[in-house]
Parts: C-alpha cells; structure tokens; sequence
C-alpha cells in the first residue's frame, strides 16, 4: 500500500513540475521555474522510494544464480 502512494505522488509531482514549467515559458516568471525544480527533486525522491520498496529484502540473490 506504501508503494502505491509513492507512486502516486511522484506522478503528482511530475504532473506538477510539467505544468509550471509550462507556465513558467509562456509568462518567464521565476516563481514558476523554482516550483517546478521543486517539483521535479520531489518526483525524483518519490520515484527512488518507489522503486526501492520493490526489491525484495526477504530473499538473498547470489551472483552465480
């Protein structure tokens, strides 16, 4: 259930961060390039989290498998 809200928010965020940069090209409004910088480390952060609670911790891999 952690997983899913992880992903969920780095799409939000993703979504977030093309919207004002968008915005911040049609109007140069430095406000918007900082929201969507913010953004953009946002979704980077809730994507590693993501795909960090995929690896399975329980089962050990060995190279030679």
């Amino acid at each position: 259930m952690k997983d899913l809200l992880y992903a969920v928010l780095a799409l939000i965020s993703a979504v977030v961060a093309v919207v004002t940069f968008l915005r911040y090209q049609s109007s140069a409004d430095t406000t918007m390039i900082v929201i969507a910088i913010i953004a953009i480390v946002a979704t980077l952060g809730f994507g590693a989290m993501f795909l960090s609670g995929r690896v399975n911790k329980q089962d050990d891999i060995h190279i030679t498998e």
